[in-house]
């Protein structure tokens, strides 16, 4: 098996024509290992080609979607957008925020769309990231570049050698935009029910979300940080795993 590609992506080390070589190699169905503002992901256009071949490299259980992340709130503009899942948006996009939103129209695939009927979205800050969704003119996948259980790849020789570790060969391409620093995954807010709930507390602490929407609920499932109590009133579990 041949083994996966790497380009450097660093400011001024890929010519025009080596980056449309890899909005290409997206286009056509293929993987890449690429940077985001926490961790190096794995990911690709949510296609269920697609979809399955990420699944099958991270040996990840289905009742687990996949996020997307987007270029914009007007490219997942299907997706309902209550006012606090706008107003979030406007406050913390692009930034290290997913937002979970309902798909009522069915309009995603199994895979990205959650048994609930939900999909997680994020703008990322990343100027990689901006660049990949504005060439493709659409979301892409992210989910971090480790086996399951591992610690998430910080660079891209983290994620080559867990690349290849986890059987991958020619259809992943790895994006080597230089080393990152250490940080919390992104906070995770389920904006698809009558009240939005916090499912993951992340770089973006439940103190600055309630600077927003002072009501917001912390899930029962995700302890208040620095205690060992947990919010009352919702039992609605993450519906996205990290990123």
């Amino acid at each position: 098996m041949t083994a996966p590609r790497v380009l450097d992506v660093r400011e001024g080390a890929i010519e025009p024509d080596s980056f449309d070589l890899v909005l290409h190699h997206l286009k056509l169905g293929g993987l890449l290992a690429y940077p985001t503002e926490t961790v190096y992901g794995f990911g690709g256009t949510p296609t269920p080609g697609v979809i399955e071949k990420l699944r099958a490299l991270k040996e990840r259980e289905r009742e687990k979607p996949l996020m997307l992340l987007v270029p914009d709130m007007e490219a997942v503009c299907d997706l309902t957008w209550t006012p606090e899942a706008i107003e979030l948006a406007e406050v913390f996009w692009p930034g290290s925020v997913t937002l979970v939103l309902s798909d009522p129209g069915v309009r995603y695939p199994e895979g990205v769309r959650g048994s609930q009927g939900t999909v997680a979205v994020r703008v990322s800050p990343h100027p990689l990231v901006q660049k990949l969704v504005s060439g493709i003119g659409g979301p892409i996948i992210s989910t971090s570049a480790n086996p399951t259980g591992a610690p998430p790849a910080m660079d891209a020789q983290g994620a080559l050698a867990a690349a290849v570790a986890m059987g991958a060969g020619e259809e992943l391409w790895v994006l080597d935009a230089g080393g990152l620093e250490p940080s919390s995954p992104s906070t995770i807010i389920d904006c698809s029910g009558a009240e939005p709930v916090v499912l993951r507390q992340g770089t973006i602490p439940l103190e600055r979300v309630r600077c927003v929407l002072p009501g917001v609920q912390l899930s029962s499932a995700e302890p208040e940080r620095g205690s060992a109590r947990v919010a009352a009133g919702s039992t609605r579990m993450p519906v996205v795993s990290n990123d």
